[in-house]
């Protein structure tokens, strides 16, 4: 009890499991050379899509 379940439709799965696969491909041809500017990276990535949802509440 006490859980959300969130729908989330066919077109927004298929759009993550595209996103998925680009960003394999891509670390497969340009392989990151610093892991520690690949996490500096998302975390960047997700202060900037935080903000976002931010303006939308």
């Amino acid at each position: 009890m006490g859980q959300i379940i969130q729908f989330v439709s066919k077109s927004e799965r298929e759009r993550l499991r595209l996103i998925q696969e680009a960003r394999a491909i891509y670390d497969s041809i340009f392989p990151p050379a610093d892991p520690a500017g690949e996490q500096q990276t998302k975390a960047t990535i997700s202060r900037a899509a935080g903000s976002d949802l931010g303006n939308l509440a």
